[in-house]
């Protein structure tokens, strides 16, 4: 029997220090997408939900753009892998009480609100991985019981805490969520075709 967790009893990590090789010189994650900088796409799901605190984790032209609501941690090593961001936002929130981190990717536009309410309703205690699942992968967003802060503040590579969610439940994502932006073409694409997931 799961034990839901609600969303004041969970910090949210927004991981946005991408290296952008793919997309150019520009940051992807300010290019717009329908109307408003890809960044805030993800942003605004977490947003309208009560955490009990948000931090996005981003290269130095992403910390410099406002985001309400979101305390920034500049990512201290640009060329740095994903695990490194994780381990910034985690230590960041460790002291705060949380029960669990969400950790979410600001490249993912589509994932809606009510998804990331579906994997804190399959927490199930301080043990907990759930992750979100298209087909038979698991991937982010992620929420973590506390029992896992510590490893996560020790992973290494760019793989980030995809070591860890081989042991996750998972939480189907609705279609089109699993969309991520990781190129100009990419980004003209999802420009051109109207999304409904949210």
């Amino acid at each position: 029997m799961t034990v839901p967790i609600l969303p004041h009893h969970v910090a949210c990590i927004l991981l946005a220090a991408g290296k952008s090789s793919r997309f150019g010189p520009n940051d992807k994650l300010l290019a717009i997408l329908h109307g408003k900088p890809l960044l805030n796409h993800a942003a605004d799901a977490l947003a309208a939900l009560p955490f009990a605190d948000r931090i996005v984790v981003g290269s130095p032209a992403v910390t410099r753009y406002d985001l309400p609501g979101f305390k920034r941690v500049e990512s201290d090593a640009p060329n740095a892998p994903q695990s490194n961001s994780i381990a910034l936002g985690v230590a960041a929130l460790i002291d705060t009480g949380c029960d669990a981190i969400l950790i979410a990717l600001a490249d993912m536009p589509f994932v809606p609100s009510t998804h990331f309410l579906a994997l804190m309703q399959a927490f199930d205690g301080p043990h907990s991985i759930i992750a979100s699942r298209t087909g038979s992968t698991a991937m982010p967003p992620a929420l973590f019981g506390k029992n896992h802060f510590l490893s996560l503040t020790k992973l290494s590579g760019d793989q980030g805490a995809r070591s860890l969610l081989h042991q996750a439940a998972t939480v189907p994502l609705p279609s089109g969520a699993e969309i991520d932006i990781d190129t100009r073409e990419e980004l003209l694409r999802c420009n051109s075709v109207r999304n409904d997931v949210k």
